[in-house]
């Protein structure tokens, strides 16, 4: 079986000290990131953008398609990073601007029919309040936006659960997608990211397995990344396992390097690349 590659491309300013390989704002810079990405072989690239006004949906979809490159995934992470807007907020306008801010997003993504992910955007539970009104909120916020995602573009939303030190309301991803199918949020996928699988799961493989239950497998993105958040094979995470229960779920969907560029972007690209092909 052999998945597909991808590659994250961060367009925010905001977030230059994020784990993401290749970084640069401008349409320039970006346009370059993108040649880069297939220059080393990846089949598509993974996107995060500052909004869906300053980096150029058209334009971007001309690159892609002349480069040959798919586009794997949209993420939301500038909403929370740039302008602190999450899905659980407490004002009902608050919870609509980021829930605006995200359907923006597919819009952006609309051509491609390409998934949003739902990362930080999500928020957690304060201190005074009850897990129970957050997820409440969070279930209400997911609705909307996916009906709007399989609506108009036929189209998918990620959820992301992430470790403890970044949201409380799902660490783990078996209990995320068991609650999703509680919600009836059918449209809706976990992103099972491994730099925060390593962190939460008491096994990767089983985790994963796990997943595919009532007769479907929850899982429609993979971050590849290593137990440091380093590219794969810089950490200790063994693949091999971690491959078997993709394969066992009939997981299709994109392998994406969202790890730091480290010792540099060039290197932590192409490491993803030659891990995932060697796993693969």
């Amino acid at each position: 079986m052999k998945l597909r590659s991808a590659i994250t491309v961060c367009a925010v300013p905001q977030a230059k000290s994020g784990p993401f390989v290749f970084h640069g704002a401008s349409q320039a810079d970006f346009s370059a990131n993108l040649h880069l990405a297939k220059d080393i072989g990846f089949d598509a690239v993974e996107l995060f953008l500052p909004d869906a006004k300053q980096i150029s949906a058209s334009e971007t979809k001309n690159q892609l398609e002349k480069l040959s490159l798919g586009l794997a995934a949209v993420g939301s992470g500038a909403g929370w990073v740039v302008h602190q807007l999450s899905l659980t907020a407490k004002e009902n306008a608050d919870r609509t601007k980021a829930i605006d801010f995200v359907k923006s997003l597919i819009d952006w993504a609309g051509p491609w029919s390409a998934p949003t992910i739902i990362g930080s955007m999500q928020g957690r539970v304060g201190a005074d309040e009850e897990r129970a009104e957050v997820l409440k909120r969070l279930g209400d916020s997911l609705s909307q936006i996916n009906e709007y995602a399989s609506a108009r573009y036929s189209s998918q939303v990620l959820y992301e659960p992430l470790n403890r030190y970044e949201t409380n309301l799902f660490t783990r991803i078996g209990e995320a997608a068991k609650w999703l199918e509680s919600q009836s949020l059918s449209n809706v996928l976990i992103l099972a990211d491994l730099f925060h699988m390593n962190i939460e799961e008491i096994n990767l493989a089983t985790a994963i397995e796990e997943c595919k239950f009532s007769g479907k497998n929850w899982i429609g993105h993979v971050h590849w990344a290593d137990s440091n958040r380093r590219a794969m094979g810089m950490g200790h995470t063994d693949t091999a396992p971690i491959a078997a229960a993709l394969k066992s779920i009939g997981y299709c969907g994109y392998l994406s390097g969202e790890v730091f560029p480290t010792p540099d972007s060039l290197s932590a690209a192409r490491q993803t690349f030659l891990s995932i092909q060697s796993a693969f």
